[in-house]
């Protein structure tokens, strides 16, 4: 086997496990899985900076369905193309899919013991941190002047007291960005 095929399926195998373990550790769904996959991406990998991983979040909140197997897919592409975003998503979607179907009767068996709503509630103020850190994390470099300060207030606006869906606030942003500050 030739070197340049060996590094292609070496890099299939880092992007396969890249989101095979945020896939299996993302308790909760897609939104605490976003922590995971920017340690993957960004830290470990090094395929994305923090920012272009913000920009990918940003760009994945834009779109239907959920976030974790929105952003497999768009880096995966951003690393291999379109066989790097179908190895990505099938690595995000496989460790819930498998464990859904092991598990769902266990779950329904003890779902009313005591021990089983402790474990969730246990889990929950984790959740929490780790789309916390990944916020402040983002938000080292997504606010690099008054402007942006300025339009992440308008959307705490328009969520809290319009109630905008967040796509609407992220094209919105999105053609402000373009038109002011490109």
């Amino acid at each position: 086997m030739s070197s340049a095929i060996g590094k292609i399926i070496h890099t299939y195998w880092d992007l396969f496990m890249a989101f095979m373990r945020p896939g299996i550790f993302g308790f909760g769904g897609g939104p605490s899985s976003i922590p995971l996959i920017q340690q993957e991406v960004v830290e470990r990998y090094g395929w994305m900076t923090i920012e272009e991983f913000t920009d990918a979040l940003a760009f994945g909140n834009m779109l239907p369905g959920p976030i974790a197997t929105k952003m497999s897919a768009l880096i995966g592409y951003h690393v291999q193309g379109i066989p790097g975003s179908i190895v990505a998503i099938t690595a995000t979607v496989a460790p819930s899919a498998i464990a859904a179907i092991l598990l769902i009767s266990f779950y329904a068996r003890f779902q009313n013991a005591t021990w089983m709503d402790g474990m969730m509630r246990g889990v929950r103020p984790v959740v929490v941190i780790l789309v916390a850190q990944v916020v402040y994390m983002m938000s080292r470099t997504s606010f690099p002047n008054l402007t942006t300060y300025i339009i992440a207030a308008l959307a705490v606006v328009g969520l809290g007291v319009f109630n905008l869906h967040p796509a609407i606030l992220i094209v919105i942003a999105l053609a402000f960005g373009g038109i002011f500050l490109g």
